[in-house]
């Protein structure tokens, strides 16, 4: 057992034997080094020399192979691909605009398996005909609101990427006797084209619109649009010539709308005299069709309903499921009856204005036009006595929209038809 530093002196020594051993063995250990660098100096100038000899044999193989490309036939080309056929993109949106004499209404929507599905919607009251029965002309205020409701339709379509649209005014811009002038100043300050179409598109259009509401079974249905300037009765057959669509047998554009008979007979306070004699206004402008139908038909029509598409009749549906506030999805396509309008009418005229006005479902922009709505539909239901009205919380907008897409359907199918034609001539001659 070691005494106390006999560890500490015996690691010493062996610690510095190594270190004088080093100092005798230093000059061997260096000409070793030389030596050694010699060998490696050499044995680096073999390998230089070898890749030296690889890169030239290397090149001489490309160069060899590059020849032999030269004067080998080379392979056919193959034929470019065919860019596949443009397919409708299911992300293609559609827009639908109706500029009326009350409203400005968009619709922008992209086709979907049951008809269409909105993408995104506008509606703003305008008035564009404001006074146009006194004056026959459009005034400069009117316009304006209608310019900065358009210009808000420009941004969401321009935002959205619409690929295909329409753009109609109606009843205001067919009347005013500066009703091109405001088209002009549309497309200046907004871009839009708008296109004011006869009351015979107008009429097809809100058909077309409405036609998933009306009930099959049915020989016959009276489709009416109320609008602000003017309001569109169309008689419509179940048994259109394809089968699949309805027939317009008879139509007619009553010079008369809400806005219009509401500045001739007053809206803010209406007694009971004063809607009486709206009703007999309406009801002289409808005896005319009223007969042709009858003549037509050889009898008063029956196995019939009414199906009404307007502010007027779905704020009367409103009111008369007494909701809280107006939905739409409450509210198109439900049925009611003549007699739920007519209870409605009365209690609207017990109303003052205010209390119209406040009103959920009417609201202060229609708190002076309801009840000429009300007047206009009630001289239509004496002509037609039907127990049953359907509501319809669609129409132009709806109508255009259908049509833009059936119209490139249609397109789509023809191309498809020519280019089975070009692959089997053959079958243009009859043979196979």
């Amino acid at each position: 057992m070691s005494g106390p530093g006999g560890p500490s002196a015996a690691n010493e020594g062996l610690s510095r034997a190594p270190s004088a051993a080093k100092e005798p063995a230093a000059e061997g250990e260096a000409a070793g080094a030389a030596s050694l660098r010699g060998k490696e100096g050499g044995a680096a100038r073999k390998s230089r020399r070898r890749g030296r000899r690889g890169r030239g044999r290397r090149k001489e193989e490309a160069r060899k192979e590059a020849a032999k490309e030269k004067t080998s036939p080379s392979p056919p080309a193959k034929p470019a691909r065919k860019a596949p056929r443009s397919q409708p993109s299911a992300d293609k949106l559609y827009a639908a605009l109706d500029l009326g004499t009350n409203n400005c209404r968009l619709l922008i929507a992209r086709r979907a398996p049951d008809g269409f599905k909105v993408v995104d919607a506008y509606s703003r009251i305008v008035r564009l005909g404001e006074g146009l029965a006194l004056t026959g002309s459009l005034s400069d205020a009117a316009m304006t609101r209608a310019i900065e409701a358009l210009r808000i339709c420009a941004d969401k379509m321009s935002r959205r990427g619409v690929s295909r649209s329409r753009t109609i005014a109606t009843a205001a811009c067919r009347t005013a006797l500066n009703g091109t002038d405001f088209i002009d100043r549309v497309r200046h300050e907004t871009g839009l084209s708008l296109e004011i179409v006869s009351t015979e598109d107008e009429a097809r259009l809100a058909v077309a619109g409405c036609a998933p509401l009306l009930d099959k079974s049915c020989a016959s249905a009276l489709v009416f649009d109320i609008g602000g300037g003017s309001t569109e009765l169309i008689w419509v057959r179940m048994d259109g010539p394809d089968g699949h669509h309805p027939a317009i047998a008879d139509w007619i554009s009553l010079p008369c709308g809400v806005v219009t008979l509401a500045e001739r007979h007053g809206g803010v306070e209406v007694p009971r005299e004063v809607y009486a004699r709206m009703v007999d206004e309406v009801s002289g402008q409808l005896d005319p069709f009223l007969e042709r139908l009858r003549a037509s038909t050889g009898k008063a029509s029956s196995g019939f309903h009414l199906l009404g598409t307007s502010g007027t009749v779905t704020t009367i549906a409103g009111v008369h499921l007494g909701l809280n506030r107006y939905d739409r999805t409450r509210v198109d396509g439900v049925w009611i009856s003549p007699t739920d309008v007519h209870g409605v009418t009365q209690s609207l005229l017990e109303m003052d204005y205010r209390s119209r006005a406040a009103h959920p479902c009417v609201g202060q922009e229609r708190a002076d036009l309801v009840l000429a709505g009300c007047a206009i539909f009630e001289a239509i239901a004496r002509a037609w006595p039907a127990d049953r009205l359907r509501v319809a919380d669609r129409g132009l907008r709806e109508g255009i929209l259908l049509s833009l897409m059936e119209a490139d359907a249609g397109k789509r199918r023809r191309r498809r038809r020519r280019r089975r034609r070009k692959s089997n001539p053959a079958s243009d001659n009859g043979t196979v």
